[in-house]
């Protein structure tokens, strides 16, 4: 079975709305609606958890999934203070974990598709984890902490990481359960932690295989970005 875990917590600062930019609309419809609409139209998917702000679990349930009808969306569910806190909250609201695969997506990815959601099922069916991404195009710097170029890796092995990122069920699970549980150590020691990927090859020890997305999957963030994904969606 598959579970899809939506994160729709983010505050969404960068946007500079009262608006979140989960809830803005895009072409008529919040941009929440369409990662939803993609994964509860997918045959790969059985349920759907929808992780939010803490008051706005009714508003979700009711002018998002009711209004919608979302019919795979069991739980809306709050979330925490950071994105990992909202991810952990998803996870412990699935009710069974055992031969369980999990997508872990951003609410604010509204271009999300069914052959994505397939080629990150079928990778993490055989290996237990993948990341949905894109080669960059641009040469990539790595600074050092003046801002002088340290290194510059190879273009061909630097991967644009976008969502959903996809793992078995259980090791996902034990290796959030470990960031919880390590939280203040880890924080001490300054690990930010960005992404479920980096969870896995941490704590689960586990390795991440990168399976092709689309440049379209681009995550709204900022102003920008919801221009562009404007223009995306005239050519649909």
């Amino acid at each position: 079975k598959c579970t899809a875990i939506i994160l729709a917590a983010g505050q969404g600062k960068r946007m500079g709305t009262k608006v979140q930019k989960q809830f803005l609309n895009l072409g008529g419809k919040p941009v929440l609606w369409y990662a939803l609409y993609a994964f509860e139209n997918s045959p790969v998917i059985n349920d759907i958890i929808l992780v939010t702000g803490a008051d706005l679990v009714e508003y979700c349930q009711r002018e998002i999934v009711e209004k919608y009808g979302f019919c795979k969306v069991c739980s809306v569910t709050a979330g925490g203070a950071e994105r990992y806190h909202s991810v952990w909250k998803g996870l412990c609201a699935m009710e069974d974990k055992e031969n369980r695969i999990v997508f872990i997506h951003d609410g604010a990815r509204p271009f999300v598709d069914e052959a994505m959601i397939g080629r990150a099922y079928e990778e993490a069916s055989a290996s237990g984890a993948c990341v949905i991404g894109m080669p960059v195009k641009d040469t990539i710097k790595i600074a050092d902490e003046n801002g002088y170029i340290a290194s510059t890796p190879k273009r061909s092995l630097v991967w644009q990481i976008q969502t959903p990122q996809v793992f078995d069920a259980e090791l996902i699970v034990s290796a959030y359960r470990e960031v919880i549980e390590r939280e203040q150590e880890l924080l001490s020691q300054g690990v930010q932690i960005t992404d479920d990927a980096m969870v896995v090859e941490e704590m689960g020890n586990h390795t991440v295989h990168m399976v092709p997305g689309d440049y379209t999957n681009i995550k709204i963030t900022t102003p920008d970005d919801l221009d562009v994904a404007a223009q995306f969606m005239q050519k649909i």
